[in-house]
């Protein structure tokens, strides 16, 4: 199986993928479906306990005294993308299935991702610190925000409606579990950090709540509801959405006067959507709506991200090395 390391393709997007597949080939329906309902619950619950559990506070409180570097980074996730993402659905309402549009708007509300953020920072020599405050802030603050926007931004489109019970559902799941974790980080903190195959436990149950949506979403004949053309329009709109976030995070970086360091840190923690907490989030977010061609758009953008800011990344890392090994000033 050494080949599968020299595909260009994330193993963990692989995973999903595969899920998604064998669920529309081998949807879950009857007692199994109502089990896989049950795991998929106590999954959500137990991923965002780790991630309570991972996240320091602290180290977030102390690094926000660079606040101009993660008020940029947040405005670029929690406001630029949220404008671009109801700008798309208004442009796209003749061209995209209404199940893809909610899942192209919900892939701008979710929070950024953490380790990819700042491992592509880290390999293209900016501002590893910055990035690792504001991508945990990201993700804390988005256990909170990503919600609330779903909320106001998504209500009048049929797909969310926040009653009682859906409130009730994301305290126990969401919140509930992630604050646990914060609690418990005296005790579990070490421990986790000194278990990074914990990792297997996101990714299972994120490949389980793939597979749990698809399953249901075969039963709701989620295929007959779009078309390949509506596929391929949303890829090429996922590509764009990714260039045109890349472009903006680094001419504003450079225009407010940041470091070349900084606009690293901001371009890659700016532009990137957690899949790892956005699939889970649906979940709870959508419970009982189908799921399967909601996830679409942010399964999509997560694998473009990865390969477009591996790229720059070394594309980066290069040119720091040359002019590391050439500190000659250019004439003037």
């Amino acid at each position: 199986m050494s080949w599968l390391t020299r595909l260009p393709i994330d193993r963990f997007l692989l995973a999903i993928v595969t899920a998604a597949v064998l669920a529309s080939i081998f949807p879950a329906s009857g007692v199994w479906a109502d089990a896989l309902d049950v795991a998929t619950t106590a999954a959500i619950a137990l991923l965002f306990f780790l991630y309570g559990a991972r996240l320091s506070p602290a180290e977030t409180l102390a690094g926000l005294r660079h606040w101009r570097l993660h008020g940029v980074i947040l405005a670029f996730t929690y406001v630029a993308f949220p404008l671009l993402g109801l700008a798309l659905v208004a442009a796209t309402g003749s061209v995209l299935d209404p199940g893809l549009q909610s899942g192209l708007l919900y892939l701008t509300l979710v929070p950024s991702t953490v380790q990819s953020s700042i491992a592509f920072t880290s390999i293209a020599r900016g501002n590893v610190a910055g990035a690792v405050v504001s991508a945990s802030a990201s993700n804390i603050l988005g256990v909170f925000l990503t919600p609330l926007l779903c909320w106001l931004l998504m209500s009048g489109t049929g797909h969310v409606a926040f009653t009682t019970s859906t409130i009730v559902e994301i305290v126990l799941q969401l919140f509930l579990p992630f604050v646990l974790g914060q609690l418990s980080r005296r005790w579990t903190a070490g421990f986790v950090a000194a278990h990074p195959q914990l990792k297997l436990v996101d990714r299972g149950s994120i490949v389980l709540v793939v597979y749990a949506a698809f399953s249901a979403g075969m039963r709701e004949g989620m295929w007959t509801q779009t078309s390949w053309v509506s596929l391929l329009v949303l890829l090429l709109i996922c590509l764009v959405v990714l260039a045109v976030m890349l472009g903006l995070t680094w001419w504003t970086a450079r225009a407010l006067g940041f470091s070349r360091e900084d606009a690293i840190a901001i371009q890659f923690c700016g532009t990137k959507k957690s899949l790892a907490s956005g699939l889970p989030m649906a979940g709870v977010l959508f419970a009982g709506q189908p799921l399967g061609l909601l996830m679409l758009p942010l399964v999509l953008f997560h694998q473009a991200q990865l390969m477009a800011c591996s790229a720059l990344a070394g594309r980066y890392a290069r040119a720091a090395g040359a002019d590391a090994a050439d500190p000659t000033p250019s004439p003037s």
